[in-house]
């Protein structure tokens, strides 16, 4: 009798993405053999610009070959996009049914209050959804720097499709200073899957830009609850987490979102500062332009490597991982 997964442990290409960027050699069929060699169980595929990414462009022969590839190493596929207008979805919704992703990522990239962000959100998905539910491809909602929880939630809800749902990022509410586990509480139930990843803050006066701010770095070397926040998630029967090692990605603070009371997180529990951020530690990539592409490359590859031991080391501690 097979013993059921406790967890589906997915790579993302946003961890290698100096390689798929600046490495001529290495492509998204490379990015999926190397997944397969680490023992992902899937990966994660952005698709999220106009000539689609990490897909190599948008011809669909380049389709063919990816979800051929991933059959070969009987890998799990998600796809990423963003924005919610339908024709959009639509579209991108083909794609990931072309590389045989079974899941598609995407998150607003409107602009307006919060108030109106979610209806104009509702409005996309409820015209979404019968194309979803036909193509039998899932749409996950992220938290991505805009939203809190309740806000995902409440789009969730009003829309009431089994097509769609939520994906949990484990940091991004921070930009809209959000506790993750706040944030999580709220999305828990609807989450389909988790990019897992790890955060400081940096304050403006280490910021690059003058801007309060998020930053990634390898995880364990953050503030992020990780351990909490995947149990909570299991618990949740969520058990598709995408090991996203957002080494070097930073998103300022929302300014909108700042007041008072919502400032009074700053320095505490996962909200806590890097501690001189500027000095010569490439623990934290404030400025990846300083960089060569070799030495980058050469980074992410150390990162990448040692992110994955520390987390396969303690998920297997916890027992869940095979």
């Amino acid at each position: 009798m097979s013993v059921q997964k406790k967890l589906n442990l997915y790579l993302h290409t946003y961890s290698l993405r100096f390689n798929l960027t600046l490495n001529p050699s290495f492509d998204v069929l490379a990015f999926i053999d190397r997944a397969a060699l680490e023992n992902f169980d899937g990966v994660c595929i952005s698709a999220n610009d106009p000539n689609y990414r990490h897909l190599g462009g948008k011809e669909s022969w380049r389709f063919a070959g990816i979800k051929e590839r991933l059959e070969h190493h009987h890998l799990l596929c998600d796809m990423d996009t963003s924005g919610t207008e339908p024709e959009h979805l639509r579209t991108m919704l083909k794609v990931a049914k072309s590389i045989g992703a079974s899941k598609l990522r995407t998150y607003t990239r409107y602009t307006g209050s919060p108030d109106e962000l979610v209806a104009q959100t509702i409005k996309d998905f409820k015209t979404l959804a019968p194309f979803a539910e036909d193509i039998g491809i899932k749409v996950m909602f992220e938290n991505h720097e805009v939203f809190t929880g309740p806000e995902i939630v409440r789009v969730l809800e009003a829309v009431n499709s089994p097509n769609i749902g939520a994906l949990y990022d484990y940091g991004n509410s921070q930009m809209v200073l959000e506790d993750p586990l706040d944030c999580l509480e709220a999305m828990a139930a609807f989450s389909l899957s988790a990019h897992l990843k790890d955060h400081v803050m940096i304050q403006a006066e280490d910021s690059p830009d003058g801007e309060l701010s998020v930053l990634g770095v390898p995880i364990g070397d953050g503030f992020l609850p990780i351990l909490e926040t995947t149990r909570r998630l299991l618990k949740a029967g969520c058990k598709n987490i995408v090991f996203e090692n957002s080494y070097g990605y930073r998103a300022p603070v929302k300014k909108d979102r700042m007041n008072k009371q919502s400032l009074e997180v700053l320095g505490k529990g996962s909200f806590q500062f890097a501690q001189h951020p500027q000095k010569d530690n490439e623990q934290y990539l404030l400025r990846p332009e300083n960089y060569s592409s070799e030495r980058l490359i050469e980074l992410e590859d150390a990162m990448h490597q040692r992110t994955l031991s520390w987390l396969r080391t303690a998920f297997a501690k916890e027992g869940w991982l095979e």
